[in-house]
């Protein structure tokens, strides 16, 4: 479901000449659906520290104003009225029905306050696994994001990675969505993900995630992946997510096109609740072992390099037939050559195979939070043949299904 809204960034202005800038920070902190690679942590930020202290400024920038495009509500505020740590190592971004400085906004005197931060010029991303935690407000006409946009900032060519966004008309339901020139606004390429059993988001934090790499977005809740977008999705349209840097936005907007305006039944204050934000790479897993069903490893047949030589399930045993590297550039590679879907093929039961490294689409792989190894071309996931633990099982390309025979932990 795409979401059916406006520019969302305006208030870049004053800091989009400064998105040049990238920060390495931190130590990560473990989180549920991470990536199970050899992650090296390239952005962390676990808001440990005093409560009412304001953000860290040197991984988040406060921006201030309002949204006419978007004809929301709120002006967002520096300062730590409507953004500070609460003590216990939560961001809390804090929506009020309140104008103590007498704001202007688009419609006239402002009714609410709330706050958007992010880390242009401070830090960029390019590919990884890009993740939140936290807890979203309720109530109609609330509106909170995680989101990146693409630099230098060019609405909508540069586009834009919406890792989730919330309305409150939809307690149940998240949409992860992509912009970009031809398919934005409302236009924009995605679908949603809802919680069983009529459960709220607003009840208890949930992690939200993408897994980007070259050619493929991968959209995770908690661990689970409900949306996967390729260049093939666009119809034909630019696909603007290789080759360039990105930066993180935290907001939570009140009202809107999309989310429409508050009501009677909407309570204030709303608080958007961020336990913590991280990007992780795989990039440097070099020569590891991809270990998947009954514990056993990915490996080339007989240690043979020859081209066509197949993939199989085998006791781990530590030789350079099962030591994998995991490259930035999509491809999974042993003995000098890549992981291979056979003749191209994108059909469940595509067998995969040992093939010198061509750069074509079915040598590319996606490595994503929920443990999967995924072919993004044949939108098929790396899977152990009749889920047979037999050492010498054929591995293949088939439709994710969630089974073990499909999970895999990579170094």
């Amino acid at each position: 479901m795409a979401s059916p809204r406006m520019l969302r960034r305006c208030l870049l202005a004053a800091v989009s000449a400064a998105l040049i800038g990238s920060a390495a920070v931190g130590p990560e902190r473990a989180q549920a659906g991470a990536p199970t690679a050899a992650t090296v942590s390239t952005f962390s930020d676990t808001f440990d520290g005093p409560a009412g202290s304001a953000v860290d400024s040197s991984k988040w920038t406060l921006e201030t104003g309002d949204n006419v495009n978007n004809h929301e509500r709120e002006y967002y505020t520096s300062g730590t009225n409507n953004a500070a740590l609460d003590g216990q190592g939560h961001l809390v971004i804090t929506a009020r029905k309140e104008n103590p400085a007498g704001y202007q906004c688009w419609y006239g005197s402002c009714q609410y306050t709330s706050a958007r931060l992010n880390t242009a010029g401070k830090f960029n991303a390019q590919y990884g696994h890009v993740e939140a935690r936290m807890k979203i407000p309720r109530g109609q006409g609330m509106w909170p994001a995680f989101w990146m946009l693409g630099t230098p900032v060019d609405w909508p060519d540069s586009g834009e990675i919406d890792v989730m966004e919330n309305v409150g008309f939809e307690p149940s339901t998240v949409h992860g969505t992509i912009h970009g020139p031809g398919y934005s606004g409302s236009g924009g390429i995605g679908a949603a993900y809802t919680l069983p059993n009529g459960q709220a988001f607003a009840d208890a934090f949930h992690t939200f995630a993408v897994d980007w790499s070259p050619g493929s977005i991968t959209w995770s809740v908690d661990g689970t992946v409900y949306e996967r977008r390729t260049p093939a999705d666009l119809g034909g349209k630019t696909w603007v997510f290789d080759n360039k840097p990105f930066f993180l936005i935290l907001n939570l907007a009140v009202g809107g096109y999309w989310p429409g305006d508050p009501d009677a039944s909407t309570q204030f204050p709303q608080q958007l609740v961020v336990d913590s934000v991280s990007v992780t790479t795989s990039n440097s897993a070099a020569g590891v072992p991809i270990r998947g069903l009954a514990g056993k490893c990915v490996d080339v047949a007989g240690a043979n390099s020859a081209n066509g030589t197949p993939v199989q399930l085998y006791d781990c045993n530590g030789t350079a037939a099962q030591q994998w590297t995991v490259g930035s550039d999509g491809t999974i590679r042993a003995l000098g050559k890549c992981l291979d879907v056979t003749d191209n093929g994108t059909a469940d039961g595509s067998t995969v195979q040992l093939w010198d490294c061509t750069g074509g689409p079915n040598q590319k792989w996606t490595v994503t939070g929920a443990d999967d190894i995924v072919n993004p071309q044949a939108n098929k996931c790396l899977d152990v043949t009749g889920n047979n633990s037999a050492n010498g099982t054929r591995l293949q390309i088939w439709t994710c299904t969630g089974g073990a025979n499909q999970k895999w932990t990579v170094g």
